[in-house]
């Protein structure tokens, strides 16, 4: 699919605040804020009192539709094979749940009464839970005196709540004494990407509107390097469906290869011949390769190696080439690029706001 794009638009803040009557662009700015009020809303409710101090027997993550699936597969990543306890990611509550376990929860539907069945029978198991989830509707309902409700202290419409899921999660991990990581710093740096996407700084130097210009007219390939990159990646994917209307794959690299016609269209697309080819004679919308990096190490290291050597030409994009900290800060960071990138796109291609278009505040 053809993204016709404006990209004079990009670079004239006034027309970019005009384009974007919704405010999406400064929601998504707000992603440092949503780490900062949930990680404050858990420590009110007293996180550590609710999960206590046993190591669970299996960790429950609940995905329902929005970000929530992606958030739930990073948590899973970053926790990584040597997790001491079982991580299940499952749509609804397994029916083994009981009071040995820990579950967790997202959801940004307020009306969720799937999620609210689920709630229910865990709590009524006596399984601790942590739940993100809106302060009205039937799962608030049934959570009520039972979880810990993590309510949405700073709204964004749906799509762009990343930030707020992965920061639940962080503190649930925490608490539990399965990862470390530093909410305060995360929520800085977070801060710092949106100051560095801002509308006001022009596309040579913006790298979410960077972004957008290289994903124009093309068909993204979002091939994560490791296990968080492709969770990122499928938040991106969403972020690009979601706000530009675009198109992408998503496959961890291992995947990504063994897959022959979409590999050898990978490799034509990044290849130093395509750079001379004329694009009338191509049929269909060229693929741009986007290689995700959110590991270090010598692992990661190799893969990164072996993906280049296959395919020279393709955009790799690495956050710990930009930034310091942990793994959880990189993915974070990397999303909410995904998430200013699909704006920028979607503005600049005019599909966000105008007749036919339905904000997701809206929804």
């Amino acid at each position: 699919m053809t993204v016709l794009l404006d990209d004079t638009l990009l670079d004239d803040p006034r027309r970019l605040q005009d384009a974007d009557g919704g405010g999406l662009l400064r929601a998504a700015a707000l992603a440092g804020a949503q780490v900062r009020s949930t990680a404050e809303a858990a420590a009110e409710g007293g996180i550590d009192r609710v999960i206590g101090s046993d190591r669970p027997r299996a960790l429950v993550l609940l995905t329902r539709p929005g970000v929530g699936p992606a958030g739930a597969q990073l948590l899973a990543a970053l926790l990584g094979p040597a997790c001491p306890v079982p991580v299940v990611i499952a749509d609804v509550v397994p029916g083994w749940v009981g009071a040995l376990d820990v579950v967790f929860a997202y959801t940004d539907d307020p009306g969720d009464g799937v999620l609210a069945e689920s709630v229910g029978l865990a709590t009524r198991r006596g399984a601790r839970m942590v739940m993100a989830a809106p302060e009205d509707g039937p799962a608030a309902q049934a959570a009520a005196g039972r979880a810990l409700l993590l309510p949405q202290r700073v709204p964004v419409p749906h799509g762009l709540g990343f930030a707020r899921v992965l920061a639940a999660g962080l503190v649930t991990l925490n608490a539990l004494g399965l990862l470390r990581t530093d909410l305060d710093a995360l929520a800085d740096e977070l801060d710092r990407e949106a100051e560095r996407d801002h509308p006001m700084h022009e596309s040579f130097v913006n790298p979410a509107k960077s972004l957008a210009l290289r994903l124009a007219d093309r068909t993204p390939l979002l091939w994560g390097l490791d296990h968080a990159a492709t969770a990122v990646a499928a938040h991106g994917a969403l972020a690009l469906a979601s706000f530009s209307g675009v198109v992408a794959d998503v496959a961890g690299y291992p995947q990504a290869v063994i897959r022959p016609a979409l590999h050898r269209a990978a490799i034509s697309a990044t290849s130093q011949a395509d750079i001379f080819a004329d694009p009338d004679d191509d049929e269909g919308v060229p693929p741009r390769v986007l290689l995700l990096a959110v590991s270090k190490g010598p692992v990661a290291d190799a893969a990164r190696r072996a993906a280049s050597e296959s395919l020279r030409g393709a955009d790799v994009i690495a956050p710990a080439e930009e930034v310091a900290g942990d793994e959880a800060l990189r993915a974070a960071l990397l999303a909410v690029r995904f998430d200013l990138a699909a704006l920028y796109l979607g503005l600049a291609a005019g599909r966000l706001g105008g007749p036919g278009f339905v904000s997701p505040a809206a929804r």
